[in-house]
């Protein structure tokens, strides 16, 4: 019975983590299609300097500093 449960709660959170990744990636793509990023990335000539940069990590750095600005 202990095996089952286990065995169902691995099953919920692999369901949960791809259900997550789904939102991210859709979140991902549009807030990189946002007016805001873009001119984000235009200003610090990330779009030139650095075209193999992961979106992941320009998205990420772009809602750090993003909310590093506001919280001041």
């Amino acid at each position: 019975m202990a095996n089952s449960t286990l065995e169902d709660n691995a099953a919920s959170a692999s369901n949960k983590w791809g259900k997550d990744s789904q939102i991210w990636q859709s979140l991902k793509v549009a807030i990189a299609s946002s007016s805001g990023f873009q001119r984000w990335e235009l200003e610090r000539h990330l779009n030139l300097i650095e075209p193999t940069t992961n979106l992941d990590q320009l998205v990420s750095l772009y809602l750090r500093e993003t909310l590093e600005t506001l919280a001041y």
